[in-house]
């Protein structure tokens, strides 16, 4: 019996099968985005798009915890799509963050108690200001004091700035405050640091009530910053942090000044004054320019050196064989080989740079083999500071030592100058208005430039504006004791009367010891 034959597919038929069969390859890539986008939540699109809109909220949400949404999730919807962008979440705020560095003319430290960034507190605050905020102080920070910035790889900005309304309204909200921006006030009752007349290391020329001034206000007023507070300061708790280091000033006689001040604020904690000596067993006077100062129980000391213009006075020989002074302003001074192991430096130069041969600049100024007829003495003062800049940034340590340099302290003359007649006799209260409240001179806006280019974090001590107010802490005439009173033609309208404004300038080294980091060799001391 023959096996019956399988029934054959019709060729019209069989024709359009062979031809799906053989597209399969190029039609399945087409439809397959759309079969996926038809299976793929609403959510993932949503993640595609907030790549790229423009929303203030989804910018902010990485810098605050918990991170925000553009809009009402329903409860199972996952977390905000810029954070499930991140490859790694934010790291979680330090417990005091660090501000951005500041520009030297204004020192921006961390102020004690001050709450985190308003960013970080307010999850439901307004979009920050511009960026442009940022960068609103005044121009150099501190000095530029060295100050964390937030890792390469983090992909959050650092919080932004207050405002200058919210700062005037909440202070130091953003941890941040201008010691320098402030005003003196009266305080009865901490002030003086040191009774006048008790401390033994005022030299005659700043011992004003010794010398017979008749009014004491002068002695009285404290320097207080407009958005924070100092800390109080603590004469123990200063020579504790300067343990086994020795602090050194180097500058002309406005830094002696200062120096005189440093060693009655700090003797003021010793209930053994014997405890305190010259090492040389000098006594401080004009003519001697080196002193050493040691506190035996804290085995650390407090030194001067004296350096009018910080670069190397020498002298040249004419033809006749007579000498005349110069001034190398591209060699360091001839003292350097003792700043350099020095855990602690105060610099100042500036008064010395505006009379004499030195403001005449004719046959004084040397570089090099070069000798200059006739140089500006702006232009040297720039040099030299340069100068002084290298020598830091090649010699010192951050890491070991805390660099300062002290600005320009403002002089107060009336109808001329220290050998013109010039006076500030009879003033017994600061200034609080008028031009000089807000002159800063050429010369610091050259020393911000200076440091402002530097490698060294150097501390500018930006005190000018704190001396313009006191036209009233001069000795005036009474720079020398008994009936060997100053000529009233010749009167001291530069340095100051001890106790008096020299001691603010050591409580802001205080502040800035206390409120900045310090070297890392400090801490294994």
């Amino acid at each position: 019996m023959p096996m019956p034959s399988t029934p054959r597919l019709p060729w019209r038929l069989a024709v359009p099968l062979a031809a799906a069969f053989a597209s399969v390859p190029f039609i399945l890539p087409l439809t397959l985005p759309l079969l996926l986008r038809s299976n793929a939540s609403p959510r993932a699109l949503s993640l595609n798009r907030l790549t790229w809109l423009p929303s203030p909220t989804i910018r902010t949400a990485p810098t605050v915890s918990p991170p925000l949404a553009p809009s009402p999730s329903p409860p199972s919807a996952p977390s905000p799509p810029v954070i499930q962008m991140l490859p790694s979440p934010p790291p979680p705020p330090p417990p005091s963050p660090s501000p951005p560095s500041a520009p030297p003319s204004t020192l921006m430290i961390q102020a004690p108690h001050s709450p985190p960034p308003p960013a970080m507190q307010a999850p439901h605050s307004p979009p920050p200001p511009p960026i442009q905020a940022q960068h609103s102080p005044p121009p150099p920070s501190s000095i530029q004091a060295p100050h964390p910035t937030p890792p390469p790889h983090s992909p959050s900005p650092p919080p932004p700035e207050s405002t200058a309304a919210e700062e005037k309204a909440g202070g130091t909200e953003t941890g941040r405050c201008d010691l320098y921006d402030g005003e003196w006030v009266q305080d009865e009752e901490a002030r003086p640091l040191y009774p006048p007349g008790t401390c033994p290391y005022v030299d005659e020329a700043y011992a004003c009530a010794a010398n017979g001034r008749p009014d004491s206000r002068y002695t009285r007023w404290r320097w207080a910053p407009r958005h924070c507070s100092l800390p109080r300061f603590n004469a123990t708790d200063f020579l504790e942090r300067l343990r086994g280091k020795r602090l050194l000033l180097v500058g002309d006689s406005m830094n002696r000044n200062q120096f005189e001040s440093m060693l009655c604020v700090l003797r003021e904690a010793l209930p053994d004054k014997a405890r305190m000596f010259e090492t040389h067993g000098y006594r401080i006077s004009k003519g001697r320019g080196y002193f050493v100062f040691k506190f035996a129980d804290y085995g650390c000391t407090v030194e001067f050196v004296r350096s009018h213009f910080l670069v190397r006075e020498g002298v040249r020989f004419n033809r006749q064989g007579n000498s005349n002074p110069i001034l190398q302003i591209d060699r360091i001074d001839k003292t350097a080989n003792r700043w350099k192991k020095a855990d602690v430096l105060v610099f100042n130069t500036g008064h010395w740079w505006t009379h004499g041969k030195t403001a005449r600049g004719q046959n004084y100024y040397k570089e090099g083999d070069t000798l200059y007829p006739r140089f500006d003495s702006t232009e040297a003062y720039r040099r030299a500071l340069k100068t002084w800049a290298r020598w830091i940034d090649r010699n010192m340590d951050p890491a070991r030592s805390v660099v300062f340099y002290r600005g320009y302290s403002t002089a107060h003359f009336r109808g001329g100058d220290w050998d013109s007649g010039g006076s500030c006799n009879g003033e017994t209260e600061p200034t609080f208005r008028g031009a000089i409240i807000d002159s800063y001179p050429l010369k610091m806006r050259i020393v911000q430039e200076a440091i402002g280019r530097m490698r060294f974090p150097v501390r500018l001590l930006n005190v000018t504006k704190l001396t313009n107010f006191r036209r009233d802490g001069h000795p005036s005439v009474y720079g020398k004791a008994g009936d060997r009173k100053v000529s009233k033609r010749k009167q001291d309208c530069s340095h100051w009367c001890l106790p008096g404004v020299p001691d603010a300038w050591n409580e802001l080294i205080y502040a800035s010891l206390v409120l900045e980091p310090n070297p890392v060799a400090w801490e294994t001391r």
